[in-house]
């Protein structure tokens, strides 16, 4: 099923993300956990593609698996940052064979060994790029990521909604957010994209932090904004494990529940590959889902 079938639907939907490891030895273990969290029946996973495209001959593997064997819909991360024209029509036609119809098409994260290289030969600078491609050889769904905060690499926040327009008139078909932690953020960035003529769907991402030391980690990652009241927590439960896994996902619940109460339908979670976290949140909600 393509994911614009489900956000046309008046449904409330709630969706989690995994993640390749970058060990072979481990592939195993993920798909365990991607399977158990399946089982929860969410709307829809999503499987990255790893900073630099490391772990992408993991993510078709896992995507596959949760699509034919856990029965869930499943979108698939690709990446165009230092590939090739023909490892990315490779893995387009690997990702055709396999009956996969939803892709976020993304630049992708750059390792530390990338940033400070010349671009301007990559055949695929930009997610745009990815993008045109992606419509030229098949009839996908196609996802783009967003920025509430404004993406890092974009002069200001009116540089940043030019591209974003340019990307769905390319044939973006929604938008994710990074991880938000204050929805009042979220509600003002939806504002602006509709002003600026974007009217795709955008699912806000939310991530539950479940111990202290991901703060410094997600802000580094994502520049996401920590409301006081986020930070309070931190400091109020940070040093009792047990206490800041409970503080962390009642917290993403609250966030998650005044997201649907507020006309927001479809909201996806950054689960870290953790069942026990993905089972707690919708165990919140599951009443609220139906």
């Amino acid at each position: 099923m393509k994911l614009t079938e489900l956000f046309a639907k008046d449904t409330i939907n709630l969706s989690f993300e995994v993640f390749p490891n970058k060990k072979p030895e481990n592939l195993e273990s993920v798909k365990a956990k991607a399977a158990q969290i399946a089982a929860l029946k969410p709307a829809f996973m999503s499987v990255t593609y790893g900073a630099g495209g490391g772990t992408s001959r993991f993510t078709l593997d896992i995507a596959k698996n949760i699509k034919d064997n856990c029965g869930v819909p499943v979108l698939a991360h690709l990446t165009g940052v230092s590939s090739t024209k023909e490892v990315v029509a490779q893995r387009i036609e690997e990702l055709k064979a396999a009956g996969i119809q939803n892709i976020m098409a993304l630049r992708g994260d750059l390792t530390p060994e990338m940033e400070g290289q010349d671009r301007s030969g990559w055949a695929y600078r930009y997610a745009i790029d990815l993008i045109h491609e992606l419509k030229e050889k098949g009839d996908f769904c196609i996802g783009g990521g967003c920025y509430p905060e404004v993406h890092p690499e974009a002069a200001n926040m009116a540089e940043d909604m030019k591209h974003l327009k340019e990307k769905v008139d390319a044939g973006c078909d929604f938008l994710t957010t990074q991880m938000v932690f204050d929805n009042g953020m979220f509600f003002s960035y939806l504002y602006k994209l509709r002003e600026n003529g974007i009217m795709v769907p955008v699912i806000p991402g939310i991530m539950p932090i479940t111990q202290a030391k991901q703060v410094e980690s997600s802000i580094k990652m994502s520049g996401s904004f920590m409301p006081q009241k986020f930070r309070t927590l931190v400091d109020k439960f940070g040093y009792n494990d047990a206490a800041m896994k409970q503080a962390g996902i009642a917290y993403a619940t609250e966030q998650i529940i005044d997201l649907y109460a507020n006309g927001i339908n479809n909201v996806h979670v950054y689960s870290m590959n953790k069942p026990d976290v993905a089972e707690a949140i919708m165990r919140n909600v599951k009443d609220i889902l139906g």
